[in-house]
């Protein structure tokens, strides 16, 4: 007795990852010229060893379920017949090797292929009228690095295996971590020092999406020259006529950053500082309605770093290397929007139900 079935009959017809996959779906398309360009070309191989569009699926599938490896994510997708639907993978596919698939994963940072991904998804919310594209907030946050202390060694060698560290001073000038070299030892507020990046997200203030993703490393001007150059993208989005507005929190606000604002003409609704000191943010613009809306607003781009750390996988990364950390945050980032966007299409669909 045979029964054929396929691979989409197994899946709920109202599970939530069926308008993701659509939207993942759309958004891959899009970037059809990109995957085109990566592939070498026949006498060398041809196309590589695992789709590039598959590969993007399963990534986000090791964000979305809170996978911590790839070797876990290709065990799972071995026998997980919904993981194997959203990849694309029949239920005869061979499953990849994890070395593999690390392997092919670094060749899509050759291409940006993540931030590709990334901004087709900001564009296709933009169509569907979810984005103010005026109305911004900016901020940062932490990421330990896949390094440990003791691989915080003196750069000129000495130091023997960097176990014994108490007592001795050490600094980013003088030391490096021979496990990161792209991390650097940093606190911020009440925290330890750790080795760590930062990842900065800008977001838009409609309904919080993330604009605007990337990561740098750990200093104490990372955050503003990061602010000023995402929201420097954003400004040149839109006509010279419009208002941009910026927000963002306490430690923002220096004179030079506010400068910034407003030589790139965008109105810095910064909180204000005055523990001690005068806020570099000009009184009229901080009694403006405008500047309180903001205020509020910005509080909505600490849910994408939470989700981020708590179902994501930037909490800390299993990756070394400021290019590779980034394309994590990256992905994180554009699958947080996946989800808001899936509640959104949702809310839309209900309401014109009700009209």
């Amino acid at each position: 007795l045979f029964s054929i079935r396929r691979l989409e009959d197994f899946i709920p017809a109202d599970h939530p990852l069926r308008p993701m996959r659509e939207m993942v779906n759309e958004a891959l398309t899009r970037l059809d010229g990109l995957f085109a360009s990566m592939y070498e070309p026949g006498v060398k191989g041809g196309r590589p060893s695992i789709a590039p569009e598959k590969l993007v699926r399963a990534m986000l599938l090791q964000v979305l379920y809170s996978i911590r490896s790839e070797r876990q994510l290709m065990e799972q997708v071995h026998y997980n017949l919904l993981y194997r639907w959203f990849i694309g993978l029949s239920m005869d596919d061979a499953v990849w090797v994890p070395t593999v698939f690390s392997k092919n994963r670094a060749r899509l940072i050759e291409h940006d292929v993540i931030v590709a991904l990334f901004n087709e998804i900001i564009e296709m919310a933009d169509e569907r009228g979810w984005l103010s594209g005026e109305h911004f907030s900016v901020d940062g946050t932490l990421i330990q690095a896949w390094a440990e202390h003791r691989s915080f060694k003196p750069r000129d060698g000495s130091g023997g295996d960097g176990a014994d560290f108490h007592g001795h001073t050490r600094s980013n000038d003088t030391h490096v971590s021979t496990t990161d070299p792209d991390a650097r030892l940093y606190r911020k507020g009440k925290t330890a020092s750790e080795l760590r990046y930062i990842g900065h997200t800008l977001a838009d203030n409609r309904h919080g999406l993330v604009a605007n993703a990337m990561v740098t490393r750990a200093d104490g001007y990372a955050e503003r020259e990061a602010a000023k150059q995402m929201i420097g993208d954003a400004r040149q989005a839109v006509s010279a006529d419009v208002e941009v507005t910026l927000g963002a929190d306490k430690g923002y606000d220096a004179k030079e950053f506010i400068d910034a604002l407003d030589e790139l003409k965008v109105v810095a609704h910064v909180a204000r500082n005055t523990s001690g000191r005068r806020s570099a943010v000009p009184d009229e613009i901080a009694a403006t309605p405008g500047y309180a809306a903001s205020q509020r607003k910005r509080k909505l781009i600490e849910q994408g770093f939470g989700w981020a750390k708590t179902v994501g996988r930037i909490r800390q990364v299993m990756v070394r290397g400021l290019a590779r950390v980034d394309q994590v945050f990256v992905l994180n980032m554009a699958a947080y929007n996946l989800v808001r966007m899936r509640t959104l299409r949702k809310m839309c669909a209900q309401a014109r139900q009700t009209a």
